[in-house]
């Protein structure tokens, strides 16, 4: 301990009072986690902030502001990703329309799916529909998943490569 600074003691007490924060923390994420598990099990049904806000046990507006300090997003951004997450795998497939895999992952209007679509994925979803996928046909699905995980497309603009390491390494024949 450097001179001239006081020694101060840590009671029973203070360190009780640590503890007792974080069990308070651990059990908000729990709860916080639970919504989020919500979200990517229940992607295609009508979801809305309260409704996942009352899944947490949360006001509308506590659950917001910890879910965007934890996750880093808002509970909005993290639904609409991961429905242009699963309307990006059903559009790889090529047999379903973009209309069809906008309604299918619970979107409500083509309009707004295709412009987040875009804001995610990086190109339009009829352009990507018609992209060959051929690549990833031999790849285990936990492999595709990562290498097929939304980016925002501003990250891309940005000078990154948009590229995870996983596909970094797929392009250059590592995996």
């Amino acid at each position: 301990m450097p001179a001239g600074l006081p020694r101060t003691r840590q009671t029973a007490h203070d360190r009780w009072r640590v503890w007792e924060h974080l069990s308070v923390d651990l059990d908000e994420l729990k709860r916080l986690r639970r919504a989020r598990d919500r979200m990517d099990r229940e992607y295609a049904q009508p979801l809305d902030v309260p409704a996942l806000a009352e899944t947490a046990v949360m006001s509308t507006a506590h659950f917001s502001r910890r879910f965007r300090e934890t996750y880093g997003e808002t509970p909005y951004s993290y639904l609409m990703t991961r429905r242009i997450e699963r309307a990006a795998a059903l559009l790889r497939r090529g047999d379903v329309s973009v209309t069809e895999a906008c309604f299918a992952v619970g979107c409500t209007s083509l309009g707004s799916f295709s412009s987040r679509f875009t804001e995610v994925i990086g190109e339009p979803p009829s352009a990507y529909r018609a992209r060959d996928h051929r690549a990833l046909e031999g790849l285990p699905g936990c492999q595709a998943m990562v290498l097929m995980r939304p980016r925002r497309a501003a990250r891309r603009r940005s000078g990154a490569s948009g590229f995870s390491s996983f596909e970094e390494a797929a392009l250059a024949g590592g995996v």
